[in-house]
């Protein structure tokens, strides 16, 4: 078996028996990176010299008999809107295109602590504003199951990694699917925090209260020692959970498992070769002896336009920072500018430094906070984000947790619905009511659809990351 095929366990085993050394793992990604990323574009920007230096530090502690964790050696991919100290964090933005990161993320800090070997930074959109990976100002990611078709987004440079084993684990980030889309489309083992269970400080922020940072994975076992070492109370990050005790323990069979179908997760227009192979995976819970009940989140309808006015809102708020003076590099041209004012220069700046798809975003978001329009646009989205979070609070009264499709849809083609944005945001349709209600979510590979893989979504409750994990492996395992 190939070094770039193994699991995280099983390259520990191998580093440790010294039946390969960490750089020799090293060189074995970054040559694949060289061969196969020419045509998925999944890398910004790769960090040979730093992953070389961390790979020579484990093989020293290699051979003077020391212990070394599990993530120690194993080459991994950071999406390029978290921090990596010393190395390029552009946010898929060319108001960032040369900024270096002086800091690292506390995610970074976690992982570099464990002894992992970075490789780069992954493509995404453009400030992790899209569903397909297409809005990067650097080119879209193409996914490896098929290079016509879009990655899906924002997370889409680290699952395309994942999935075209450039890597042995990716970190993503997730504001309303972001990780769980992409892994969807690409075939892989995604999985969604609940909310303050991973800090965001060094994350980029998109929409502060619905970011999540989260790993992406081959399997489910490499998700869950992914998690372990990143999760974790922060004094950097304000929205940080020290408290997480409301973890219920995992059923110890299938039998025990009451599992719960919303109706409104299964609508007209979805893809029926989708839903075909969404049922397969209920199925199989149910013949390994789980009660599958029937539930209903009614406010569901709702989730699209209350996530679109709470995000672009924040995200209005965050990015009003990029004006190429405090932040980005600045695009005035002293020499032919008409700039005769403050405001010419932040128009100029962000005009040039921003794509299309994030202005969209700020000017919605902005109108949506103005005067006159903020009672009747954010303060209500705000009110019915209580329902659709109270939805859950009640149908995880009779249920365990819920199983749901990730798409309507596998991964589109490369262009196709970019110039329809509304089309686009649907892609997210099944994610983001998780994110407004603050849950844990995973998305792992159920099925194809041709040769295009289908994810299906398994929801719990707050804190629950180890219980959703336990589920999801029971398909895992379970023979096609």
């Amino acid at each position: 078996m190939a070094l770039t095929s193994l699991t995280i366990s099983q390259t520990h085993q191998g580093l440790v028996k010294k039946k390969f050394s960490a750089l020799e793992l090293t060189k074995e990604y970054l040559n694949r990176i060289k061969k196969e990323d020419k045509k998925i574009h999944s890398f910004l920007t790769v960090s040979e010299n730093l992953a070389f230096s961390q790979a020579r530090e484990i093989d020293k502690k290699i051979s003077k008999k020391e212990n070394i964790d599990l993530l120690a050696g194993i080459p991994t991919v950071i999406k390029d809107n978290i921090m990596v100290e010393d190395i390029k964090c552009t946010a898929a933005s060319k108001i960032l295109e040369n900024y270096i990161a002086c800091y690292d993320a506390t995610v970074i800090e976690k992982l570099k602590k464990a002894g992992t070997v970075i490789l780069g930074k992954t493509n995404l959109d453009e400030f992790a504003m899209g569903s397909s990976c297409e809005n990067s100002a650097f080119g879209a990611t193409k996914n490896p199951s098929d290079l016509k078709r879009v990655t899906g987004g924002s997370s889409g440079g680290s699952a395309a990694a994942v999935a075209a084993n450039l890597c042995g684990y990716a970190l993503g980030s997730d504001t309303g699917g972001s990780i769980r889309l992409p892994a969807s489309f690409c075939g892989v083992v995604g999985l969604k925090p609940t909310y303050g269970t991973v800090s965001r400080y060094g994350l980029i922020a998109f929409a502060s209260s619905l970011d999540q940072i989260g790993p992406m994975t081959e399997t489910i076992e490499d998700c869950k020692i992914v998690f372990d070492v990143i999760k974790g109370w922060d004094e950097m990050d304000s929205t940080s959970i020290k408290t997480q005790s409301l973890s219920r323990s995992v059923a110890k069979s299938p039998s025990d498992l009451k599992i719960g179908i919303p109706k409104e997760y299964f609508v007209k227009g979805m893809d029926p070769e989708v839903e075909k192979q969404i049922k397969k995976a209920i199925k199989k819970y149910e013949d390994e002896g789980a009660k599958i009940i029937e539930v209903s989140l009614p406010h569901t309808e709702y989730a699209l336009p209350v996530y679109y006015i709470i995000s672009n809102s924040e995200a209005s708020a965050n990015l009003a920072r990029y004006d190429g003076i405090r932040y980005g590099k600045s695009k005035v041209k002293s020499q032919k500018s008409k700039v005769k004012s403050l405001l010419d220069v932040y128009l100029e700046n962000r005009g040039q430094g921003f794509g299309d798809e994030v202005k969209r975003r700020i000017m919605l978001g902005t109108y949506a906070l103005s005067a006159g329009y903020y009672d009747a646009y954010y303060l209500k989205a705000q009110k019915v984000r209580t329902l659709i979070k109270e939805d859950f609070e009640n149908v995880f009264k009779k249920v365990d947790v819920l199983l749901t499709p990730v798409s309507p849809t596998t991964a589109f083609k490369i262009g196709e619905k970019i110039d329809n944005p509304l089309s686009m945001y649907l892609s997210d349709i099944f994610t983001i009511s998780v994110n407004l209600a603050g849950l844990p979510a995973l998305s792992l590979p159920c099925g194809k659809v041709g040769k295009l893989p289908v994810g299906l979504q398994i929801i719990g409750q707050p804190f629950e990351e180890k219980r959703i994990l336990e589920i999801g492996k029971i398909i895992e395992e379970v023979k096609n």
